[in-house]
């Protein structure tokens, strides 16, 4: 077992998914919190047709996601836009984008016959053949990332709470709907090489729902869904590795394992309290 941190990919791996996973974490806590877990679901979704369109123009590995990444900041954008100016609910918008988004990709899918083994990695996670280029720009956007949550954190968790309140309070709400629907994107787009496009969703809502089964006040919930997310990473990647078990699902799984002791831990306290 110590042997295989020795190995360059192991070690890209571990620190790709935990980069990826401290961003699914935090930004987790703010999509449930606001009832907006499906944004992250169709977004990948329709990251779908994004990546086999680049497939189908030749691209692999970081030039891919270059691409992919304004492809898909314009998709959240553009799904906001949609909900609001076509007079949609949130999930309506959500759900006609990434349906356009796998439909796309579907048919590149049978056009572009030669990339099929490809398309079969993102869909499903390949975080063992992450390239260093590919380390260097999830850890150039996890810093981006992080800066702005960082710089609007105050406004986030008021519009989190009450968004109401928040837009009387003069935050401008639109534009930070729109923020946290692009670093969602952003997000969704580093994490497919992870855990798959097909998994991503889950990555987002279950180290935050189980931080929320447990912790007590804003802070305490994004840091256990942290430390979780991390645990889940690190811990699928090793486990995945040693046993020969596909990643992407082994990282989701643990995830699960780690949101039902939780939830277990919330419901013995509530009978602890109650006799």
């Amino acid at each position: 077992m110590i042997e295989m941190f020795s190995y360059g990919f192991i070690q890209r791996a571990l620190l790709a998914g935990i980069l990826i996973g401290v961003l699914c974490a935090v930004l987790g806590v703010f999509l449930v919190l606001r009832r907006l877990s499906l944004i992250g679901d169709g977004l990948a979704h329709t990251t779908f047709g994004a990546v086999a369109l680049a497939l189908f123009a030749g691209l692999q590995g970081a030039a891919m996601l270059l691409v992919s990444l304004p492809a898909m900041l314009l998709v959240s954008i553009g799904i906001l836009k949609l909900a609001s100016k076509a007079r949609l609910g949130g999930d309506a918008a959500i759900g006609i984008v990434s349906s356009v988004g796998i439909s796309l990709g579907v048919m590149l899918a049978v056009v572009g016959k030669g990339y099929g083994v490809d398309l079969f990695s993102y869909l499903f996670g390949s975080i063992l053949a992450i390239s260093s280029a590919e380390l260097v720009i999830a850890a150039a956007l996890f810093i981006i990332v992080m800066a702005l949550l960082w710089f609007y954190y105050n406004e986030l968790v008021a519009l989190t709470f009450n968004e109401e309140i928040a837009s009387v309070s003069g935050i401008k709400v639109g534009f930070l709907n729109n923020l946290l629907a692009a670093l969602t994107a952003l997000t969704v787009v580093l994490a497919m090489k992870l855990v798959g496009i097909m998994l991503i969703s889950a990555l987002l809502i279950l180290p935050a729902s189980a931080a929320l089964q447990v912790a007590r006040g804003f802070r305490m919930t994004v840091i256990l869904a942290v430390l979780f997310s991390i645990f889940s990473v690190v811990g699928g990647i090793v486990i995945s590795f040693m046993l020969n078990l596909p990643s992407g699902a082994t990282i989701i799984l643990l995830a699960f394992t780690v949101f039902s002791l939780s939830f277990l831990l919330r419901r013995i306290r509530a009978l602890s309290h109650r006799y």
